[in-house]
């Protein structure tokens, strides 16, 4: 297992992505019944029906091009209008769990997003292809790690630079495989104490040994440029 470093992005005003990741499309809202007749459903078929109905489920599903290790058909995916007729007698509006927020009022919204865990979301950057996506994260003034993006890596779990900072009076990166088990939120105010730890570190590589400079050299980089990031934009960082 490694470490990484990320910025948390939605905290920076000039990151292209944030108004994409803060819009919130879709959610998945708890089975107590409260928001049911919002619910989206899916139009489906199972793959017992679709093959007494169709003969052939794996060619059903070869001609329209649905994925064979589908639970389901659904009717969305069938192209051909004669499958499309063969399937529909036995197709059933299955509730998914998920509402889209524009089928809300505001209220309902807010009391939707409140009851929804945060991974159970879609936003608008989760529509955005995957081409498109690389494209503005490579131009984004805050794609720290090279202009690969604002997530990178800090080094394996067993790195000895958090020991090497141990000794040179240095407790944030001494601390970094605990933090990132958490993956705890750290501070403008922490990244500036950062930057002054990774002045201290740069001289206790080169008195530690040439290997330790060829290892954690890039480490260091990579976690002065989240840092002043960090500082600039008034935004936390994390490790995880």
């Amino acid at each position: 297992m490694g470490i990484n470093i990320g910025i948390c992005e939605t905290e920076c005003q000039h990151a292209p992505c944030r108004e994409l990741k803060l819009k919130v499309l879709r959610v998945r809202v708890p089975a107590d019944g409260e928001f049911a007749a919002y619910e989206d459903v899916d139009d489906k078929v199972t793959l017992e029906d679709a093959a007494k109905a169709s003969g052939n489920l794996e060619a059903l599903l070869k001609r329209n091009r649905i994925n064979a290790e589908t639970d389901a058909v659904y009717m969305e995916k069938v192209k051909k209008d004669d499958d499309r007729a063969l399937l529909q007698p036995y197709a059933k509006k299955t509730p998914t769990g998920w509402v889209s927020l524009d089928k809300l009022s505001f209220q309902l919204q807010q009391k939707a997003l409140a009851v929804s865990d945060k991974d159970d979301r879609v936003t608008v950057w989760d529509q955005v292809e995957f081409d498109e996506m690389n494209e503005m994260c490579s131009k984004c003034p805050l794609s720290w790690d090279k202009g690969r993006g604002c997530l990178g890596s800090f080094g394996p779990d067993d790195s000895a630079l958090p020991q090497i900072a141990a000794k040179s009076d240095c407790p944030l990166v001494t601390k970094v495989p605990e933090l990132a088990k958490t993956a705890q939120h750290l501070t403008p105010q922490d990244a500036a104490e950062l930057l002054r730890e990774i002045a201290l570190l740069r001289p206790a590589l080169v008195a530690d040994s040439k290997m330790a400079v060829r290892r954690y050299s890039g480490p260091l980089d990579r976690m002065e440029a989240v840092a002043n990031i960090s500082v600039s934009e008034g935004c936390s960082f994390y490790f995880f």
